[in-house]
């Protein structure tokens, strides 16, 4: 009976992780992608427009900390000016924008 148990614990939270991810993807596509794009280049229209860094690079990765990376999606970024970068992700719930770092960090080669 316990291994029943086990097994059905570890089942859902493999199932949880999956969706989870999926949710991440999802909510990269509607909410970054646009920008940020797809595979996290910032090669989009609006990507160089505003000299967005590659989440490919290292170097890029290196610069700042996943609770930068949460704190730049809860608040948004503004430049020394006060001049707003990009706008807080609205829409989504604290865990939802701590998803996403995982998500951020895969872009790394």
């Amino acid at each position: 009976m316990k291994k029943q148990h086990l097994l059905a614990v570890l089942l859902f939270l493999g199932i949880t992780s999956v969706v989870s991810a999926a949710d991440a993807q999802a909510n990269w596509d509607e909410h970054c992608a646009k920008c940020h794009g797809p595979d996290g280049k910032g090669q989009t229209k609006m990507g160089k427009k505003l000299n967005i860094g590659d989440f490919t690079d290292a170097k890029v990765q290196s610069a700042f900390t996943d609770e930068q990376a949460f704190e730049a999606m809860k608040k948004g970024i503004t430049d020394k000016n006060g001049k707003t970068s990009m706008k807080a992700i609205e829409g989504l719930s604290d865990e939802d924008m701590k998803a996403l770092i995982p998500l951020v960090r895969a872009f790394k080669k």
